[in-house]
């Protein structure tokens, strides 16, 4: 069957792994609030499962108006897959044999490390849409448009929650929930400034 619009190997594959990253996460996040803890933690994945779950269909509709089969297998999605698989398994193996603090820990790294991918992926989509083809970039930039501040969301939100949780487990004060989380960051930059601003909302814990 002819495709509706020309699509390049490595752009087809990265399309199925960005599909395959979004269907993983949905698992993880699913296992993750499992073993969530914290309340706020535990409420923000929720709201991530249920953007993920938005952006599954957000990709699987790019693939079909590219004229792909959002069914196909690649080299490339066969990795990702397996290591959602493994993501999950490792949560499931900290909540049989950690402490419920320590598959808390183990939960926010592996959201971390899925959502790392999932960040990448959606920035190369960005790339592609402003540089391919009309054709291509019709399809394309409103699909990145529609992801990307929750994508923006998912990885430096809950990287200041891994963070932070990590200080605690050490026996430190931690800025709970996070500064990310609380600025609603959306850019590095931003995540960088409210790290670096993480003892200011610790002292202001301490003065409530």
């Amino acid at each position: 069957m002819a495709r509706k619009n020309p699509v390049e190997p490595v752009l087809e594959d990265l399309l199925y792994q960005a599909l395959q990253t979004e269907q993983g996460g949905i698992r993880i996040y699913t296992q993750a609030i499992a073993c969530a803890l914290n309340d706020d933690l535990r409420h923000e994945w929720q709201e991530y499962l249920e953007e993920t779950t938005r952006h599954e269909q957000v990709i699987t509709g790019v693939i079909e108006a590219l004229g792909l089969d959002p069914a196909a297998q690649t080299p490339g999605r066969r990795v990702v897959a397996g290591i959602g698989d493994a993501l999950v398994a490792a949560m499931e193996q900290a909540q049989a044999s950690a402490t419920p603090e320590a598959a808390e820990l183990v939960a926010a790294e592996c959201v971390v490390l899925a959502e790392t991918k999932d960040h990448s992926n959606w920035e190369l989509i960005g790339h592609v849409a402003q540089n391919a083809p009309a054709a291509v970039a019709n399809i394309l930039r409103p699909a990145f448009e529609d992801v990307e501040e929750d994508e923006d969301h998912h990885l430096y939100h809950t990287r200041g929650w891994m963070r932070e949780l990590w200080i605690q487990a050490l026996g430190y004060p931690a800025a709970l929930p996070p500064p990310e989380e609380v600025k609603k960051v959306e850019t590095a930059i931003g995540a960088s400034r409210a790290e670096q601003a993480r003892e200011e909302y610790i002292g202001r814990k301490r003065k409530q």
